[in-house]
């Protein structure tokens, strides 16, 4: 009989996804101590399209293959009284072609919550857009449940869930909210709040990917 031990799996991969430089700046610039090995943030670009497109092309290669995948950047907040560098941990994520069920979301209200004590987490459905949201747009959202939009979350999970089982989740920094619109002053204000948030959540991160881990296929 054939004792030779059968190899051990190696360590399962994170992939961080996001669409802008700005956004990778601060993932690349933020707290990395704990990171799992391997793990890659990827710029994705701008749109469901190009995020859909960039997380194939990722998951396609054997490095990443099993990659656990976090979707994460800035959004727009739709609920009042939201403000920029308030955190939005999603339930799930929506798209034209439905919804995507997220991986330990409690867990990561708790990690943000200890990794930025006193910043207001919001959960519940994150929608996708495929332009960005401004006025009465945001209340037709809001109306159908959804706490934020962004146009890059929802087709990142949902290719990523497509490619294998996998645990998806998504977590955006508000940088534009209904009292806060982008075209007012104070929007470098509200820009500088969300990159200083965005550069402090990997701790969140990497332990919701320690937590979360499925079999090796």
């Amino acid at each position: 009989m054939d004792r030779t031990p059968a190899p051990r799996p190696g360590p399962v991969p994170l992939l961080i996804a996001c669409a802008l430089g700005i956004e990778r700046l601060a993932l690349r610039t933020g707290d990395r101590s704990g990171a799992p090995r391997p793990m890659t943030v990827l710029r994705t670009g701008m749109g469901p399209k190009n995020a859909e497109r960039a997380v194939d092309d990722a998951l396609g290669k054997e490095t990443l293959r099993d990659a656990a995948v976090l979707a994460t950047g800035f959004c727009a907040g739709l609920a009042p009284g939201m403000r920029p560098g308030d955190l939005v941990v999603a339930e799930e994520t929506r798209d034209a072609r439905g919804s995507t069920a997220c991986t330990g979301a409690g867990l990561l209200v708790q990690e943000l919550a200890r990794a930025l004590p006193g910043r207001a987490v919001h959960t519940g459905p994150l929608t996708g857009s495929d332009h960005v949201v401004r006025g009465q747009e945001r209340g037709e959202l809001l109306a159908t449940g959804a706490i934020a939009v962004d146009m890059e979350s929802a087709a990142t999970l949902h290719s990523a869930v497509r490619a294998g089982d996998r645990p998806v989740a998504a977590v955006r920094v508000v940088v534009d909210a209904p009292q806060y619109e982008l075209v007012r002053i104070g929007t470098v204000r509200g820009g500088i709040s969300a990159f200083r948030v965005l550069r402090a959540v990997l701790p969140a991160f990497f332990e919701w990917h320690r937590s979360s881990l499925l079999p090796r296929r």
